[in-house]
């Protein structure tokens, strides 16, 4: 496996340089928050663009090294949730890292084939029999299809999550395993991943 080392990567850098950027922004108001005639909301606005924006290269960043040292199809995956989220069809797709994770889920149909984007676009095409559940992936395999998660009772905000991210949290609260999440209403993608979900942009995902 690949076990490249993430602490040099050139995103690590932009992520810096974007995190430098911002403090630079919030001190720059700061300088001059005394001025009676000068209104923060518009640099409040674009500075939390910016947040929003490292926020989603960060994940991005950290999903590769997570997934780096378990798989070497980082590349099938990216295309995989890229294609699904520009078609907005719904996934769920487990990548097992070292915890076993048999007895924590229900499961599915065994599928036992090279990992390939284009087979598990396949399983989560719409009205595909195998498209419900979750797919299940260890190392450079796809080992079943049509699992079913432990579901999680956690919110976001005020908001209950939909099944797919609800069973993403749920397996990423009982293991080590990282789960990626297509959306099926909007097309986002988000990963769960020891109990948090953390969005990513398809546009960062290479």
């Amino acid at each position: 496996m690949n076990h490249s080392n993430c602490d040099f990567s050139p995103m690590k850098q932009r992520i810096k340089e974007e995190i430098r950027q911002v403090i630079a922004a919030l001190q720059s108001n700061l300088d001059v928050m005394d001025q009676e005639d000068y209104c923060l909301l518009g640099s409040f606005e674009k500075i939390k663009e910016n947040f929003i924006s490292i926020d989603m290269k960060a994940a991005n960043f950290y999903l590769n090294c997570y997934l780096a040292p378990f798989t070497d199809k980082y590349l099938e995956l990216s295309i995989c949730v890229q294609n699904m989220s520009h078609r907005r069809h719904g996934g769920l797709i487990v990548i097992q890292r070292e915890d076993f994770l048999e007895p924590l889920m229900r499961p599915g149909i065994p599928i036992r084939a090279e990992l390939t984007h284009s087979l598990i676009e396949s399983i989560f095409f719409p009205g595909n029999p195998l498209h419900d559940g979750a797919v299940m992936i260890n190392a450079n395999q796809i080992v079943s299809a049509s699992n079913v998660l432990p579901l999680s009772d956690k919110f976001v905000g005020d908001k209950k999550l939909g099944t797919r991210h609800r069973a993403a949290l749920g397996l990423s609260e009982q293991s080590d395993a990282l789960v990626l999440v297509v959306s099926e209403e909007t097309g986002k993608v988000s990963f769960g991943f020891k109990g948090n979900l953390y969005p990513v942009s398809t546009g960062e995902f290479h």
